[in-house]
């Protein structure tokens, strides 16, 4: 028998009613980053680890997907609206009065450090003959929040094959960095003697991911453990600025595609980033209860492993390797220098 229904007509017919074709087209490839992430979650919880390692490494197992008609859309959606959801939820974890209770003096020292290591990244970037945006991604990625700072920052840069790799990079190097200085820094702190509040400066103020730096600050004690959290809560606060100036220093290459042409003009501000904001004012005025701050708090980081593990299934060991041995420098470079810089600085201050 001939069938005489298109492509799309059968495809409607074979779909349930309620549900829209193009969310019929997103499912296979977000479904495939969901099992990824759940895979990595359950691996970490069991053996212990970084799960966004784990979760970009299964995903490239599956690069060969990447490139199918069925999983691309949800990958690619995985890949951007899911992250900056993510991203923008974020701001659930943060309060103003945490950010108040820092004092000035911890406050003066963050930010200093924050602003030279992007500044490192960046005049270390070009001398190693890499890109503008490669050096304040790779600057942003240690000075902030790791993994989860080189994801929204790398959404406002210009995109091609060149840069998603690149992100990639700079996810697992500084993912393993991190874990390694959640093992490296408390022995230096107790080398040091240096009192909780110090270490805490120390620990929030240099360690790149919150979860490396909730177990290195618990590690030492729980006064210890608190007070690393909140700086590291301050450092995350200032990814909402970073991303605002990213986005308006790289709007004009963003706005060029890669074969010349002038794409469709974008916000400065994305999206995200104003969910960002107003989950941080309404969690600062109360407006968010606790429980549901924990919710976000977790659906964010949810939102997070599935994007790096559609990230992973997008990218190859072989493109990977391609990147070189400068992004790893690079970044092992920028990391010491935050570390000497806070360690200078406590001893320094009055």
């Amino acid at each position: 028998m001939f069938n005489f229904l298109s492509p799309t007509s059968a495809a409607d017919t074979a779909r349930p009613a309620w549900l829209p074709l193009h969310l019929l087209q997103l499912f296979p490839g977000a479904a495939l980053s969901c099992v990824i992430a759940m895979a990595a979650t359950l691996v970490s919880t069991l053996h212990g680890g970084p799960q966004f390692l784990y979760a970009l490494f299964f995903g490239v197992a599956f690069h060969y997907l990447s490139h199918d008609a069925k999983t691309r859309p949800g990958i690619e959606f995985c890949s951007r609206t899911v992250l900056r959801l993510g991203v923008g939820l974020l701001g659930a974890r943060i309060t103003a009065s945490q950010i108040a209770g820092l004092g000035w003096s911890t406050a003066a020292i963050v930010v200093a450090a924050v602003v030279t290591t992007m500044l490192c990244g960046s005049l270390l970037g070009r001398r190693l003959g890499l890109t503008r945006a490669q050096g304040v991604l790779s600057g942003g990625a240690v000075a902030i929040c790791g993994a989860s700072a080189a994801l929204a920052i790398s959404s406002v840069l210009p995109r091609n094959k060149e840069s998603e790799r690149f992100t990639l990079m700079v996810v697992v190097t500084v993912t393993v960095l991190s874990t390694l200085a959640m093992v490296a820094y408390p022995l230096i702190a107790k080398v040091l003697h240096l009192p909780p509040e110090l270490a805490g400066l120390f620990l929030g103020g240099t360690i790149h991911d919150v979860a490396q730096v909730v177990g290195a600050g618990y590690m030492l004690n729980h006064e210890t453990g608190d007070y690393a959290t909140i700086v590291k809560l301050f450092r995350v606060s200032m990814l909402a600025v970073v991303v605002v100036v990213v986005s308006s220093m790289f709007k004009k290459g963003r706005e060029q595609s890669e074969d010349g042409t002038v794409a469709a003009r974008q916000a400065l501000v994305p999206w995200f980033l104003w969910v960002f904001v107003a989950l941080v004012a309404l969690n600062s005025m109360g407006g968010v209860p606790v429980a549901v701050q924990e919710g976000l708090s977790n659906v964010s980081r949810i939102c997070l492993v599935v994007a790096i593990a559609a990230l992973g299934i997008k990218t190859s060991f072989r493109q990977l390797a391609r990147a070189g041995w400068k992004p790893f420098t690079l970044l092992l470079v920028e990391t010491l220098w935050m570390a000497a810089f806070v360690l200078a600085a406590i001893y320094l201050r009055p």
